[in-house]
């Protein structure tokens, strides 16, 4: 949490400053949106499930007329759901929460003046563990031995690229992205023997993938 809070930090002073020294180009923009979030892995089963992402961003101008680039910083509680056996032994769906921090550094395309543009680039996500509802922590993961808060304490630091297209005026535009986990998500977890044993003596592997639509007011 610490270095998620130095990061806002950062990243705000910073955005103050760009705008400050800004140049007619360049916008500062408040975004919010919805996401549908799938974790690929062949460790287990899971379904995407829908989440928000909201956010502060700078587009500003980067060469000639036909490219800028975008910094910002997101703000996302992420959902996605692993399927398991209760103690019941009913099968139930349980929903993981991932809330985390993005910092971007995009450039963007103009395809059709700045009112439409492709946008791509890196992008750097600080989370915390995943969070699980109490009532089912002990659920067994289906294919493996793991109870459901087994798989929590993921990858803290992750990177993911980020495509996307998006258009409109200069006060409001429309975002729609996707971004592909580069790094391995539950890399982490492989540091426990215990848990490598309960998963099938497989090492775990997840990436992360999300699709989101926004809409951004630029001031």
């Amino acid at each position: 949490m610490k270095r998620i809070l130095l990061i806002t930090f950062s990243l705000s002073t910073f955005l103050g400053f760009s705008q400050y020294r800004k140049n007619d180009g360049n916008r500062i923009g408040i975004s919010g949106g919805i996401t549908n979030t799938a974790v690929y892995t062949s460790n287990f089963n899971t379904k995407p499930e829908s989440g928000w992402i909201a956010g502060l961003s700078v587009r500003g101008n980067f060469y000639n007329d036909n490219w800028s680039m975008i910094y910002g910083m997101q703000f996302t509680d992420s959902n996605f759901s692993v399927e398991t056996t209760n103690t019941l032994l009913q099968k139930e769906d349980v929903k993981y929460k991932l809330s985390g921090v993005q910092i971007r550094l995009l450039g963007s395309y103009h395809l059709i003046n700045d009112n439409l543009c492709f946008d791509f680039g890196p992008v750097l996500q600080v989370n915390g563990k995943l969070k699980v509802d109490d009532n089912d922590k002990n659920n067994i993961i289906n294919k493996t031995a793991l109870a459901a808060n087994d798989i929590v304490d993921i990858t803290k630091v992750n990177a993911n690229f980020f495509v996307g297209l998006s258009g409109g005026g200069k006060v409001i535009r429309a975002n729609l992205f996707y971004q592909y986990g580069l790094t391995n998500m539950f890399n982490n977890l492989n540091k426990y023997s215990d848990l490598k044993l309960k998963n099938n003596n497989n090492d775990f592997k997840g990436h992360l993938g999300m699709i989101s639509g926004q809409l951004t007011f630029n001031l």
